[in-house]
């Protein structure tokens, strides 16, 4: 049985939705609107910051973090710290500068994440790493769940050294996302605590969520059917593990 996959659809969507979730979590977007739908229209606590000078670090830098990193770079005048096991040479050529992750993490007011999930960038955001962070650090996280420690993320929050969370993936998101569950009682007390902090946006893993990538899995999809009716060999299929 031939298995065939859509490895890449759409980096710009995700790569985007990144960015929405920065400006709305650093200038409090979603809680002024939250606000104005109970016509309340006072200023207080809706105090933000610009991105513009501020050091963010970009955890990845494939496909979808290079394009973080760009906008960042050029779009707000970003200080950018990368990490990555491979560096790119044309980032490096807007003035984007690597560093280890414990070196871009410890600087970056700003961390978002772009990498995949391994047992070396499990958890990769933990107690240490929150707790090395410049104090009032935000944290973007569009990527895998479990690169971020969760009940670690909730102790930063609650101490006030991370001063904001904007999450479209979730460790557990198995069990809860892309579910109606508003009449129901979620049983995951982590994901339910954290979402008493006004200061934490979550999404339900949406970031690549645009017509131009739905439709370009479809299309990619049917050209594979296509090519194993034709008895032709598809890019994108998935070979078997060799041992």
């Amino acid at each position: 049985m031939a298995v065939v996959c859509v490895p890449d659809y759409s980096p710009h969507a995700i790569a985007e939705f990144t960015i929405g979730l920065m400006i709305s979590l650093e200038r409090t977007i979603h809680r002024a609107w939250a606000r104005v739908r109970g016509n309340n229209f006072s200023l207080d606590g809706l105090v933000g910051r610009n991105l513009h000078e501020r050091t963010v670090a970009v955890v990845g830098t494939g496909r979808i973090g290079a394009l973080v990193a760009r906008t960042l770079k050029l779009g707000f005048g970003c200080r950018v710290l990368a990490v990555d096991m491979i560096e790119d040479a044309d980032l490096k050529a807007i003035g984007v500068a690597y560093a280890s992750a414990a070196d871009a993490m410890a600087a970056a007011h700003l961390l978002t994440f772009h990498c995949p999930l391994t047992p070396a960038t499990r958890a990769m955001l933990d107690v240490a790493a929150i707790a090395r962070a410049p104090p009032g650090s935000m944290v973007v996280n569009t990527s895998r769940g479990a690169l971020v420690d969760t009940p670690a993320l909730i102790d930063g929050l609650k101490r006030g050294q991370t001063g904001g969370v904007a999450l479209d993936v979730y460790e557990e998101e198995a069990a809860i996302l892309f579910e109606d569950m508003s009449d129901e009682i979620v049983q995951d007390d982590v994901f339910q605590r954290l979402l008493t902090f006004a200061n934490v946006l979550v999404t339900g893993h949406q970031a690549s969520h645009t017509q131009e990538a739905l439709a370009h899995i479809a299309e990619a999809t049917l050209a594979d059917i296509s090519a194993q009716e034709a008895g032709t060999a598809s890019k994108n299929r998935v070979r078997p593990a060799t041992r």
